[in-house]
């Protein structure tokens, strides 16, 4: 062996990350295999190499009987004791029978074998470095797009970017860094393969994570993200200390934690509001920003139906019926809105309410961020 596999091996290990002892045991049993390819040898061989004296020899491997079928894997007894006299039937004897010319053919046929074992260790590096980083966020380049995937560098391996996970709102050009929310790692037969969305509610979840450092700390919590992606999104946060206010922690001041959010995500509204574990404030607090006047609860059935003044049903049900959507994926209930007139005439309201009487009863958190901006100006 010569100094310059010596040299290379050291390399790879400090530059690649690839452990010397694999890369020996992938170059030995390249070597093997070289042997019994090129010399016609079919016995049981093994092959030593010495990195600090720099050689390299080819050991048969025979085992000891008392009778002789096969001269490749077999040795009488009386030829082993020869060797050495302490060896009994069963023994495993080692001879060396080293070509002359090994080297250099041996160094021809194990090329292509140990950059195979160099890029499949390569890839394991990378698939256990990536494994760890499945629902986490990173920040990518795009590099290229067909009409399945887009593809998304990632520093040391291309992810993919399907259709269905792109933003309706956005347009990809190459070069362009985007966040990245990474939704699976799967090891296949050509090397790892990373999948990333743009639309995963765990996108948003990691950007607050990013950008408020009371998230980041467990000061305030995420409780639940509803989604649609490039359009709007409500997220529920909760703090455990009441002097600690999570809505405002994550609006930030002047809007500018939920507005760097909101710029990542191309103009994507995002509703902040105060969770809760009692479903009638909870319910009425994810329908911001509209005004709530009573939720009635159906727990078998895990149903509620919320009354609202007639002025605000459609700012209520949403451009689509997308705010009463979003609320019922972010509360977990179903969501049934009537406006005060319908629910009397259904003689579930009593007539005897006003919505503004009710309005002061229930004040549901409403955290839209065109609304913070226009209190901010007033």
């Amino acid at each position: 062996m010569s100094s310059e596999l010596y040299d290379a091996l050291l390399y790879l290990e400090k530059e690649k990350g690839i452990e010397r002892s694999l890369l020996i045991e992938a170059i030995e049993a390249a070597l093997v295999s070289a042997y019994k390819r090129n010399f016609n040898q079919a016995q049981n061989v093994r092959v030593e190499l010495n990195l600090e004296a720099g050689s390299m020899r080819v050991f048969a491997r025979k085992e000891v009987v008392d009778e002789v079928f096969d001269f490749r894997l077999e040795i009488a007894l009386a030829d082993a004791v020869q060797i050495n006299p302490s060896y009994e039937i069963g023994d495993v004897v080692e001879m060396e029978v080293t070509p002359k010319d090994f080297g250099r053919i041996a160094a021809q046929a194990a090329k292509q074998v140990v950059t195979q074992r160099v890029r499949e260790a390569e890839r394991g590096i990378i698939y256990s470095e990536f494994i760890d980083r499945e629902e986490d966020i990173m920040t990518g380049i795009v590099q290229r797009q067909d009409a399945r995937f887009i593809y998304v560098s990632l520093g040391k391996i291309e992810a993919l970017l399907p259709q269905a996970e792109q933003m309706a709102n956005e347009t990809y050009k190459p070069h362009d860094r985007i966040k990245v929310f990474i939704t699976k790692v799967e090891r296949t037969t050509k090397g790892p393969q990373i999948y990333v969305s743009r639309t995963h509610p765990g996108l948003l979840k990691r950007l607050f994570e990013i950008e408020v450092p009371e998230i980041f700390d467990g000061t305030v919590e995420i409780r639940s993200v509803s989604r649609e992606a490039g359009d709007r999104s409500k997220i529920s946060v909760h703090a455990e200390n009441p002097e600690v206010d999570p809505i405002g922690a994550c609006v930030g001041p002047k809007g500018n934690r939920v507005q760097a959010i909101v710029n990542e995500l191309k103009g994507e509204k995002i509703d902040i509001v105060q969770w809760s574990e009692d479903p009638v404030v909870f319910v009425a607090n994810a329908l911001s920003p509209a005004k709530v006047v009573e939720v009635m609860v159906d727990e078998e059935n895990k149903a509620t139906t919320v009354i609202v003044p007639d002025y605000q049903l459609s700012l209520a049900i949403g451009k689509r019926g997308q705010n009463a959507r979003l609320a019922a994926k972010l509360t977990g209930w179903k969501i049934d809105i009537k406006s005060e007139t319908d629910a009397r005439a259904a003689g579930i309201y009593p007539s005897g309410k006003t919505a503004e009487q009710d309005e002061d009863d229930t004040e549901p958190a409403n955290n839209n961020l065109e609304d913070f901006f226009s209190e901010e100006i007033e």
